[in-house]
């Protein structure tokens, strides 16, 4: 079983970054695809990106191209979203999930067995 916590959300202006941290345990993150999701109150959780297989290959949402960055640190069996030019838009609360098929990347929620509890992004205009 795979535990993950997030952290580093928090409140911003339009137009600053926030660096999210997703830490794991259970398994290391190179043996488990991890992705990244958000949800805003009366939306349906949405894919922004993940991370799967030995080499870290990666896939991003259409939305998050350009101002989002997925990475992992093995040594610290951690993941992490970079998100830049926040837009009011962007304010959510942000999940990472894991699963055990690393063959291929995927952003559909039901497709990943293990959740953290979130980490609140709120950006002001």
């Amino acid at each position: 079983m795979v535990q993950l916590v997030e952290s580093g959300g928090g409140s911003v202006q339009a137009g600053g970054s926030l660096r999210l941290s997703c830490a794991a345990s259970g398994d290391i993150v190179s043996n488990i695809r991890v992705g990244w999701f958000r949800q805003a109150p009366g939306t349906d959780r949405e894919g922004v990106a993940a991370i799967y297989g030995s080499s870290g290959r990666t896939i991003l949402g259409a939305f998050a191209k350009g101002r989002f960055t997925i990475s992992r640190d093995n040594a610290k069996n951690s993941v992490y979203l970079q998100v830049d030019s926040l837009t009011p838009e962007d304010t959510a609360m942000y999940y990472c999930a894991a699963s055990g098929e690393t063959r291929w990347g995927s952003l559909i929620p039901r497709q990943y067995e293990y959740w953290g509890q979130g980490t609140q992004v709120t950006v002001s205009s």
